[in-house]
């Protein structure tokens, strides 16, 4: 795509490969910053109640309070069962988390990415400027 420079001058858009590599190693970085904060700063985490359980508390209906039906899973409560060290438990859930979030997003994004036609497959406007051409129910050009 290209800009306007301060003098009015048409600029050229930077390279492809340029691009792409500006864009991976934002990835890179923004995904070692996640991986960071949910696998370490996680671990600082207050371990006091949420609000919900505050009020509930305050209320007096916590006794009340009924498990989940996802209660038993791996990831429960944020920690890995089965990790007695409660920081090092929360951090690999917090890792477990940001890997799936990645995974889930990267495929979403690489669906409409390949969804999303192509500058080449694009058939330039007709002449007098009405629509794509070619598209169904169009008499073909004389």
């Amino acid at each position: 795509m290209n800009s306007l420079d301060e003098a009015g001058q048409v600029q050229a858009a930077p390279p492809l490969a340029a691009t792409r590599s500006r864009s991976r190693i934002f990835l890179v970085v923004g995904l070692f910053v996640a991986f960071v904060l949910a696998g370490f700063v996680s671990g600082y985490a207050s371990s006091s109640p949420d609000g919900l359980e505050k009020v509930a508390e305050e209320k007096g209906f916590l006794d009340q309070a009924e498990h989940h039906s996802f209660a038993d899973w791996p990831l429960a409560d944020y920690a890995v069962s089965g990790i007695d060290n409660e920081r090092l438990a929360g951090g690999v859930a917090g890792i477990i988390g940001v890997s799936i979030a990645f995974v889930v997003g990267g495929v979403l994004v690489l669906g409409v990415v390949r969804l999303r036609p192509r500058a080449s497959e694009r058939r330039p406007p007709l002449a007098d400027g009405q629509g794509t051409g070619g598209g169904a129910g169009t008499a073909p050009a004389a």
